[in-house]
């Protein structure tokens, strides 16, 4: 199909979840792929689901990212920063290049869309996990 002409649906059930790797993320987070770059598009999207304490690893993207959460409540923080609470509605912008991790509170589950460009034929540099020590600090803006 010529994407440039055409429109092309994503049926739903053509899309399964899937649980997030243990070596890029904490507890249990599921991932619900939503596009993949095609021939006129180079940026992917994902619904992304997290339980409590549930959290990506430290890692940075070399387009940055955009994150919209959808519900439930989560915490992001920039490395050397403070914690921030994120709430349905929140879109957060994270230039290329800023090691960062996001994922749900230690009580409440959260889910976000998190929508980011290929560079070199990748979205995402991967990093070390999250320390719980890093994870529970109490500072948080």
């Amino acid at each position: 199909m010529n994407h440039a002409t055409g429109i092309e649906i994503s049926r739903d059930d053509e899309r399964p979840v899937r649980q997030g790797p243990a070596e890029t993320f904490t507890g249990q987070v599921s991932l619900k792929p939503l596009f993949d770059p095609n021939d006129v598009r180079n940026t992917s999207a994902a619904q992304v689901s997290f339980t409590p304490c549930a959290r990506t690893a430290w890692h940075t993207h070399p387009a940055g990212q955009t994150l919209f959460v959808t519900s439930g409540t989560g915490w992001v923080q920039e490395w050397g920063g403070t914690k921030q609470r994120i709430n349905p509605g929140d879109v957060i912008w994270t230039p290329p290049g800023v090691k960062h991790w996001h994922g749900a509170t230690d009580t409440t589950a959260m889910t976000h869309i998190a929508i980011q460009a290929f560079v070199d034929g990748r979205p995402v540099d991967w990093m070390e996990h999250v320390t719980d020590d890093q994870y529970l600090d109490q500072r948080t803006q």
